[in-house]
């Protein structure tokens, strides 16, 4: 029987190289919370989540206190017989805690999905036993990362093109603005070649008026999917667009539980989802989002937020390995846009959007470097 003998809760900023900014935020650091879970035995593993207000509902600071104050205290009073019933624990759970801890109808995925992966990697490590949601999964040949261009024209953006082009990327997402992103997407289309699988991303900066003028004109340069066009509780206004574009319609801000995912296919609301594990509760609530999504006949792309470190890239890998039908990938970024990352081994995507080696050692299989994650850290409590 093992136990949890301590946590530690960090906020952590680690610098980006350079700002990336989209309709929603503009940003030039992490803004993420590390979460670090000892067992009784002496065996350490991380969590990480980025909290972001748009996306979940959720902010740092109060992430950072309902953590703090009533889910890890409760976490220490549970101990497990084996890893089996820590992987039980979390599917019942699946992206918030118990209710009797933490009301539903609060926002708090993201805060889940960094106990998810300190319970995770912990035990994985206190069992010797690397995580594997189906045994024996393996990446798929052909999976490749996309990149990802900030909302930044000018010669930020031809540069980052270029490079692009140069890295043998054949995937690229582009942040668009309120009003349109027309001339940049045109721009990346000439600098990056007709071969190139280009999609738009609004991040809710339009209305559905704006949407169904601006999608087509989109559509003639290449663009056949659009993430979350419209904003996240306009289910009528995506459905809307999905009715009457006859393009693909992701939705990324409109998803983040098992119940806004039943919405969204009721309604008919989208044709792709972006499922990524710091908004959806972990790796086993992810899991279990495109297991549903695809079911139900949707694209998946699983995603990440900006700024994740190498500890959540190692869990993207996982959750990559065990859906197996991922059409679209955004993560690995690594030090491409980190300044520092405090996880080993660095995770980052190469040539041609080419994933890392998964790691193999047991827990999630990457370790974090408290020495490099301290001069980054801006607030931190010991539970």
């Amino acid at each position: 029987m093992a136990g949890i003998a301590q946590f530690e809760l960090f906020s952590v900023d680690l610098p980006f190289r350079r700002p990336f900014a989209h309709a929603a935020a503009v940003r030039t650091t992490s803004e993420s919370l590390i979460l670090k879970c000892v067992t009784t035995s002496g065996h350490t593993g991380f969590g990480e989540c980025l909290p972001r207000h748009y996306v979940s509902g959720e902010t740092r600071d109060r992430v950072f206190d309902l953590l703090a104050s009533k889910v890890l205290p409760r976490l220490k009073e549970m101990n497990f017989a084996g890893f089996e019933e820590v992987l039980a624990f979390l599917r019942q759970c699946d992206g918030k805690a118990p209710a009797d801890w933490v009301p539903p109808h609060i926002r708090q995925t993201a805060a889940w999905a960094a106990v998810d992966l300190a319970l995770l990697d912990a035990f994985g490590r206190e069992f010797q036993t690397p995580i594997e949601l189906v045994p024996g999964a393996r990446l798929p040949a052909d999976f490749r990362y996309s990149a990802v261009f900030s909302a930044t024209p000018g010669l930020t953006f031809m540069k980052t093109a270029l490079a692009c082009r140069l890295y043998g990327i054949r995937q690229v997402k582009v942040k668009v603005d309120d009003e349109g992103g027309e001339r940049m997407v045109a721009f990346a289309r000439r600098l990056l070649g007709t071969g190139c699988d280009l999609r738009a991303d609004a991040n809710m900066a339009w209305d559905v008026e704006t949407a169904l003028q601006i999608m087509p004109k989109l559509a003639r340069n290449g663009v056949r999917m659009f993430e979350q066009p419209v904003a996240a509780d306009d289910l009528a206004g995506l459905a809307r667009l999905v009715r009457e574009t006859g393009l693909g319609v992701m939705a990324d801000e409109s998803l983040t539980d098992a119940e806004s995912l039943e919405t969204l296919i009721a309604e008919k609301a989208c044709t792709a989802v972006n499922v990524r594990i710091s908004k959806c509760g972990g790796l086993l609530a992810s899991y279990n989002r495109c297991r549903r999504a695809l079911e139900a006949g949707l694209t998946v792309q699983i995603g990440c937020q900006v700024g994740e470190s190498s500890l959540l890239s190692a869990a993207q890998l996982i959750l990559i390995a065990a859906v197996g039908q991922v059409t679209y990938g955004e993560g690995c970024f690594g030090r491409h846009l980190l300044r520092h990352d405090p996880a080993v081994p660095l995770l980052q995507f190469g040539y041609g959007g080419r994933p890392p080696e998964r790691p193999s050692d047991a827990g999630l299989g990457v370790s974090m470097n408290e020495d490099r994650l301290r001069p980054f850290v801006s607030r931190r409590v010991i539970v």
